[in-house]
């Protein structure tokens, strides 16, 4: 069984899986599954006082606090259980676009020239991590949802905001591939 827990699923079975979530939340009373909005639930479980934007009823929501732990907790036991690869298998060429960029080690899930405490301290570092991170709790915001939460849930629902958000997740996403990161490793 663990065997079979580790290795990547078919998207015909993944697929369907995430497919089937949508109409039980839709049977269950029509619950909007997305993660980024749990950031506002927390604040205001934690944060009562006179924060206009706080000011509601979170408990109404508080399932969805039950599924971001459990996914937190969830992904904790995988990595203890399963463990994580030393080498990510990419194409060959995603990784010489990547060693274009100058980076020479892409063994595991992220490049540790950049994504570690060492790297924070590069300009590349800072620029992807900090300004980065910044930059996408402010895009989930401005957007009303995260990425899976418009994918997933937003089309879906058939919600026309979702697709336009999609379609700017995409189209950023190209962007910053194609014309920012190379631009940033060049700095």
């Amino acid at each position: 069984m663990l065997e079979l827990i580790k290795q990547p699923w078919p998207w015909y079975v993944a697929g369907p899986l995430i497919g089937l979530t949508i109409p039980l939340l839709l049977i269950l009373g029509n619950k909007p599954l997305g993660i980024s909005s749990s950031f506002r639930h927390i604040c205001a479980a934690c944060m009562p006082g006179d924060i206009e934007y706080l000011k509601y009823d979170w408990k109404k929501e508080a399932w969805l606090l039950v599924f971001v732990f459990g996914i937190l907790i969830g992904g904790f036991i995988a990595y203890q259980v399963i463990g994580h690869p030393e080498v990510i298998a990419i194409s060959p060429d995603t990784e010489e676009h990547i060693r274009s960029l100058g980076i020479q080690d892409i063994r595991g899930l992220l490049p540790s020239e950049v994504f570690s405490w060492k790297g924070l301290l590069t300009m590349e570092g800072f620029i992807l991590i900090v300004i980065g991170g910044f930059l996408v709790g402010f895009g989930t915001r401005y957007a009303g949802g995260c990425t899976s939460g418009h994918a997933i849930m937003g089309l879906s629902n058939l919600q026309f905001p979702s697709l336009v958000a999609v379609m700017g997740f995409f189209a950023g996403g190209l962007i910053m591939t194609h014309l920012i990161l190379p631009y940033i490793f060049k700095l």
